[in-house]
C-alpha cells in the first residue's frame, strides 16, 4: 500500500502548524513535512508529532529576504555566512523534530561563482548532517514557478550529486517540477532512483490535487512501488478549497 506524507507548506495552511499536523493525522496521512517552521516554538511542534505519532520527514532551509524575492541562500555568492547559518538552523530543528532530511535551498542565481558557492554550502551541510545520520536534499525547481532559480533540471542536480560525492546528498524528486520542466516523469524517475532521497507530487501543470492533469499518478505510484520505494510520498499540491475537501484521491491512489 502506498503511503503519503502531507506537505504542510501547502496543506492546512489556514491553521497553526501544530494543528495542521493533527489534521494530517486525522485525514490518514502517514507522515508530514514542512517548509519553514522557524517562527513557532519547536516544543509545540514536537508535542503535536508525539501526540499523533507522525514522523516529520523533512524541512527547508530559510529563503533569506523573501520581500526582496530571495528563494534560498546556498548558491548566492558572497552569502556564505548566512547560508551556513541557515543550514545550522535547519539541522538544529531537524534534530529537535526528528526529521530525517533537510532541503538546502539554492536561491536565484547563475554562473560559476554561484555554482562554487552552492557546492561549498552543500559540502558543509553534508558534513554537519552526517554525524546525526541525516540526509541533505537538493531540488530542481521549474522556471515558471521559480524564475532564475539556480537548480532547475534533474540532470544538473545529478551532476552535482555525483561530483560532490557525499553519501548523504540526495535528490528531492518533485514530479510536478519535473513534469513542468522536463516531461517524461516516469523515465526520469527510473533513471535517477539510485540518488533519490524523497519524492513529491502534484498535478501537472496546475499543481492541484493529483486526480487530474498530464501525469497519471495511479500508474506512476505503481511504478514507484515496483522500483522498491517504500517510503511515504510527499503530497505538495495547492488545494482547490479547504484541504479536507480535496483528499478523495488518497483512497484511490493508495
Amino acid at each position: 500500500m502506498t503511503r503519503f506524507s502531507a506537505n504542510l507548506g501547502f496543506l492546512w495552511t489556514d491553521r497553526p502548524l501544530p494543528d495542521a499536523i493533527r489534521a494530517a493525522a486525522v485525514a490518514g496521512f502517514d507522515a508530514v513535512e514542512c517548509h519553514w517552521p522557524y517562527d513557532l516554538p519547536v516544543g509545540d511542534l514536537r508535542r503535536a508529532l508525539d501526540e499523533t505519532g507522525l514522523p516529520m520527514l523533512s524541512l527547508n532551509t530559510r529563503r533569506g529576504d523573501v520581500e526582496s524575492g530571495e528563494n534560498g541562500l546556498a548558491a548566492l555568492p558572497g552569502r556564505r555566512t548566512e547560508a551556513r547559518a541557515a543550514v545550522d538552523e535547519a539541522l538544529d530543528h531537524a534534530e529537535a523534530l526528528g526529521a530525517a532530511a533537510v532541503h538546502v535551498m539554492a536561491g536565484a542565481s547563475s554562473g560559476t561563482a554561484a555554482e562554487a558557492a552552492f557546492v561549498e554550502t552543500l559540502l558543509y551541510a553534508c558534513d554537519r548532517a552526517a554525524g546525526a545520520g541525516r540526509i541533505i536534499l537538493i531540488e530542481p525547481l521549474n522556471r515558471f514557478d521559480a524564475p532564475g532559480y539556480f537548480l532547475n533540471t534533474t540532470a544538473q542536480a545529478a551532476e552535482l550529486i555525483e561530483r560532490i560525492g557525499a553519501p548523504n546528498l540526495r535528490l528531492m524528486f518533485d514530479c510536478y517540477h519535473v513534469g513542468r520542466t522536463e516531461g517524461d516523469v516516469s523515465g526520469r524517475l527510473q533513471a535517477l532512483m539510485p540518488m533519490v532521497g524523497h519524492i513529491q507530487f502534484a498535478a501537472v501543470p496546475d499543481r492541484g490535487p493529483p486526480d487530474h492533469g498530464t501525469v497519471d499518478y495511479g500508474t506512476l505510484f505503481r511504478e514507484i512501488a515496483a522500483l522498491g520505494w517504500d517510503r511515504p510520498l510527499g503530497a505538495e499540491y495547492r488545494p482547490t478549497g479547504p484541504t479536507d475537501d480535496t483528499l478523495e484521491w488518497m483512497a484511490r491512489l493508495r
